[in-house]
């Protein structure tokens, strides 16, 4: 069992920079890969971005390449989502989920966070 905790969701102005992390507990949390989706209201669930247990492979969605990185500290259980020149259409809440195997389908993850908002207005 793994329990993921988001956090570092606010209100930022577009172009502005965020950072988010996802803190998972639990005896194997280290072995999982991670990934970020988003939802925005009245929409399905989107993938973000996902990393291997190892932290040697990244994927992104093509909406946030060159702008979003993804990243993980396995020492300490967590992954973080780095959110460069944001604009008002990334508004959505953020989930984290832990599965095994990276990927950009959301049913490919097992365990999920709570999610945090993200608000980025013009």
């Amino acid at each position: 069992q793994v329990q993921l905790v988001e956090s570092g969701g606010g209100l930022v102005q577009a172009g502005g920079s965020l950072r988010l992390s996802c803190a998972a507990s639990g005896r194997t949390a280290s072995s999982y890969a991670m990934g970020w989706f988003l939802q925005a209201p009245g929409k399905e669930r989107e993938f973000v971005a996902a990393i291997s247990w190892s932290g040697g492979s990244t994927y992104y969605a093509d909406s946030v390449k060159g702008r979003f990185t993804i990243s993980r500290d396995n020492a300490k259980n967590t992954v973080y989502l780095q959110m460069n020149s944001l604009k008002p259409e990334d508004t959505a809440v953020y989930y984290c989920a832990a599965g095994s195997r990276p990927g950009s389908y959301y049913r490919g993850y097992d365990y999920w966070g709570q999610g945090t908002q993200v608000t980025v207005s013009s």
